[in-house]
């Protein structure tokens, strides 16, 4: 048993570093096109990519989490069945996609406010797209044969070529925003042929009708969460265009992007979260567990939170190389920062709450609650950004991610009630709260000066330890600071 946990553990952290490494990889791009592109071609990126985002789930049509779970168990069909039938229906329904996004592609363009000179750019989203979701399939087949460095590796390779495809592109070969698009292309093409081997090996040009049905059955509930967690992450985007300019778009994303710092937080948090409670969900105390989880997990993402707030105008405006991290036209939309940050830190409150869902195989409730926050998330962007502008689109990020987790928090204490620590937690967010206001009388009377912002951060950490940590975490926290000096 231990050893199956120690290659649990192993394989989780190979899972959870090369994602980590991705999206950083990912994110080193943004100085790039700032200090490049000119804001509204920028936000012409960023909503075909929005587009990119949402046609994946459709192209899918959870058809990875139903041979992710049937693949596991052989129950209809062999090995090569149950490789083949949901790899030859990802294929067919892509190629009818495939055609219909180039059919399309005027009016899409029309809907993300594109103009009429990179409608083209549809054409690279659309093979880009079906090239993606042929790798769907083999890269979870890696997963099941336990083959976590090689998808690590085949993960990082193809993050690796576009950045460098992208330099070369646009500062070499002095290529304008269609670089992005051609450089994903050729690194998802590269991907699969990695890839290719594998999917010869496995596949049958057969289709099992029986193993489809129960696929099928499976997979698309799992279709509209899939889809409600990407309008989420993106929508803002499309209608802050159609309700400002592409400019806006661009300076919005851009700031947007900053938000990987809790971004990654959770993320690494949400890796080793859902083993560790799967794993510790019979133990005597584990809700007691669970709800110090919840505390520990907020007042770390609060410390996040706060000093990101404070110095990222301060990070972002570093020079290197004549340039700084973010391009100077950009700068506008740094108020969306904290908001953005907030939200993610909602956002992992969410994963803190999936551990009822999972542990009493509730899963119905969460396409329900997607939707939800979708929903919430596309009304809001039509109310607020015609009054706020691009805070606007931040703030309805961070009603839906609220959303979701009290809606998650509500119906997972019905059937698995924990005691949460509301209490010191809503001290924490207090704290943040007093910080908040000083920050903002600071910026708004021009007196934000790096001493005040180094003050502030001080005043947020004694508040925590006098009101928020008790005497024995105090303790705990001295005698690991001994022993590691």
């Amino acid at each position: 048993m231990f050893q199956k946990l120690k290659e649990l553990s192993k394989d989780t952290a190979i899972y959870g570093i090369s994602t980590m490494v991705g999206r950083f990889l990912t994110f080193l791009l943004v100085p790039l096109y700032t200090n490049v592109f000119v804001k509204s071609d920028y936000g012409v990126v960023v909503n075909i990519y929005f587009f990119i985002a949402v046609m994946n789930v459709v192209f899918i049509y959870g058809m990875d989490s139903a041979f992710l779970k049937y693949s596991s168990k052989i129950k209809i069909g062999d090995k090569k069945d149950n490789f083949s039938t949901p790899y030859l229906s990802v294929i067919i329904v892509g190629v009818i996609l495939f055609f219909t996004v180039l059919l399309l592609k005027f009016d899409l363009s029309a809907i993300l406010s594109i103009p009429s000179k990179y409608i083209y750019l549809l054409n690279y989203a659309a093979v880009i797209l079906f090239v993606d979701a042929l790798a769907v399939i083999p890269f979870i087949k890696l997963r099941l044969e336990r083959k976590a460095k090689k998808f690590a590796a085949f993960k990082i390779i193809n993050i690796s070529v576009s950045l460098i495809l992208n330099l070369y592109l646009i500062l070499v070969l002095k290529f304008g925003i269609e670089a992005i698009f051609i450089a994903n292309l050729i690194a998802s093409i590269l991907t699969y042929l990695l890839l290719f081997p594998s999917v010869i090996k496995n596949l049958r040009f057969r289709i099992n009708r029986e193993l489809l049905k129960s696929l099928l059955k499976f997979g698309l509930p799992y279709f509209p969460a899939g889809l409600g967690a990407m309008l989420i992450q993106g929508v803002d985007r499309p209608i802050l265009g159609y309700l400002t300019n592409l400019g806006t778009v661009g300076v919005y994303s851009a700031n947007y992007k900053l938000g990987i710092f809790m971004m990654l937080f959770v993320s690494m948090f949400q890796f080793a979260w859902q083993p560790f409670f799967l794993q510790n969900e019979n133990e005597k105390n584990a809700k007691d567990i669970f709800s110090k989880v919840f505390t520990y997990f907020a007042l770390a993402g609060s410390f996040v939170l706060v000093f990101i707030s404070l110095f990222i105008s301060d990070i972002i405006k570093i020079n290197i190389f004549g340039h700084s991290i973010i391009g100077s036209a950009y700068w506008g939309g740094l108020n969306i920062v904290p908001i953005i940050l907030l939200g993610y830190l909602f956002y992992g409150f969410y994963f803190v709450f999936t551990a009822g869902i999972f542990i009493k195989e509730k899963s119905i409730y969460i396409p329900f609650i997607a939707l939800g926050g979708a929903l919430i998330n596309i009304l809001s962007n039509f109310i607020l950004i015609p009054i706020y502008g691009m805070i606007g689109a931040a703030l309805s990020t961070l009603a839906s991610y609220l959303f979701m987790a009290a809606a998650l928090l509500i119906v997972t204490q019905k059937f698995y009630k924990i005691k949460y620590e509301f209490l010191r937690v809503g001290k924490i967010f207090f704290g943040i709260f007093i910080i908040a206001v000083f920050y903002y009388w600071l910026l708004n009377s021009g007196s934000l000066f790096f001493i005040y912002k180094i003050l502030l951060s001080l005043l947020f950490i004694i508040y925590i330890l006098v009101f928020v940590v008790n005497k024995q975490e105090i303790r705990v926290l001295k005698e690991k600071l001994f022993k590691s000096a």
